[in-house]
């Protein structure tokens, strides 16, 4: 015989039917069921209230809450993640205070259950640890201070053509200064942008970058013929380590934002991505926070830089305890009545060498010091490129 199946429902439907029935007192039918006199005239006020759809089981979760934010709240918080569908909970707020500091707005916690009511965020994955980020390879105390350069990752536009963005950012400010649509990464290329750069906002003691192709090379001081040209003008190129892209980490994790902006998906052709990339230049300088800013725009914190690039680039200039020589286009030197291969980037540029003992010489290029010249075997050896001291411009 299968055992009787009850619930808090069915009981009280039960009592209801026996209190109406009049044969039993409402004590004797409370003791009956295990209920207090309390709850059973309750159940009897419900009942007459609702009829028996007021027995069943009533939600305990409060009508009202302190803490809940109003509609209008709400509906600014999700005005705010519309136009920028990628900004947390901390800069949606920050936004809402800048544009109207004199209302009250809720906790982070508040914008973030807001969110997640809305269903426009999801739970992020497990992160992969990351490498811990390294020392400065070279300090930003102030804007212009050093710019970093890299390519993001290639991807096709809609219509199939390659696009490799050509990205530079100002260090110290985060500042978008170059965020380029192109179509192959070429040193020519790149060198343009570099002096439009240059020109519209000054330019930078050091350019940060990796050392792939064109920005580094196999060859002395891993200085490829951009590289050379920078120094020429009177930018300090330096490299990170080979597998080190935690040592340029503020550049990786501006092409993230850049990617999830303004390539997910990609646009349908070049033009309309370099449109893309405009409005997300003007976003992120002029309206995106950085916590590493004090909530501060990019634009708030950058300044031009007083350093203007010349006309002519001047030739290197060395001190008069200094040998110089002019590297040919096939990048020799010549020394000693012999021929020294310096480097093809070199060519068309004076180096400056610097006896150290007897026999030996280090090989500068302007303000870099790229290797040891050994006199009797005519070969350099090449050092990890030092600066010797950072130039104002390249000297006549």
């Amino acid at each position: 015989m299968p055992w009787t199946q009850t619930d808090p429902v069915t009981e009280r439907q039960k009592f209801v039917r026996l209190v109406l029935k009049g044969q039993v007192t409402m004590t004797q039918a409370c003791q009956q069921f295990g209920i207090s006199r309390k709850t059973g005239y309750k159940i009897l006020s419900r009942h007459a209230e609702l009829g028996m759809a007021g027995l069943t089981d009533a939600s305990r979760a409060p009508k009202t809450h302190p803490n809940q934010a109003s509609p209008e709240v709400e509906a600014a918080v999700l005005r705010v993640r519309k136009a920028h569908p990628t900004w947390g909970s901390k800069k949606i707020l920050w936004a809402l205070e800048r544009e109207h500091s004199d209302r009250d707005w809720p906790a982070r916690s508040t914008v973030d259950a807001i969110l997640k009511r809305a269903g426009v965020v999801e739970p992020r994955a497990r992160r992969r640890r990351r490498q811990p980020t390294s020392p400065p390879v070279v300090e930003a105390a102030a804007p212009n201070d050093v710019w970093s350069m890299d390519y993001k990752g290639w991807f096709r536009v809609g219509d199939g053509t390659r696009c490799d963005p050509l990205t530079v950012n100002d260090v110290c400010s985060r500042a978008s200064i170059v965020c380029r649509a192109m179509v192959a990464p070429k040193t020519a290329d790149v060198q343009e942008r570099l002096n439009d750069a240059f020109r519209a906002f000054g330019m930078p003691r050091f350019m940060l970058s990796d050392g792939g192709p064109p920005f580094g090379s196999s060859g002395l001081g891993r200085l490829s013929r951009l590289g050379v040209w920078l120094l020429r003008v009177g930018v300090v190129p330096v490299l990170i380590e080979p597998g080190r892209p935690d040592q340029n980490g503020r550049h990786e994790r501006f092409h993230e934002t850049l990617k999830a902006e303004t390539a997910s998906p990609p646009s349908g052709s070049i033009r309309a991505q370099q449109a893309s990339f405009d409005r997300f230049q003007q976003v992120y300088n002029e309206q995106r926070p950085h916590e590493a800013l004090g909530m501060k725009t990019p634009a708030e914190v950058y300044e031009l830089s007083p350093r203007q690039l010349l006309d002519t680039p001047l030739e290197h200039s060395y001190p008069d305890d200094f040998e110089a020589r002019r590297v040919r286009q096939d990048g020799g030197i010549k020394w000693g009545g012999a021929q020294v291969f310096v480097g093809e980037a070199f060519g068309g540029e004076v180096v400056g060498l610097e006896v150290v003992d007897d026999g030996l010489w280090h090989v500068h290029l302007g303000p870099l010091r790229l290797g040891v010249l050994h006199g009797r075997s005519r070969t350099i050896v090449p050092l990890e490129p030092s600066v010797t001291h950072v130039p104002g411009h390249a000297q006549a």
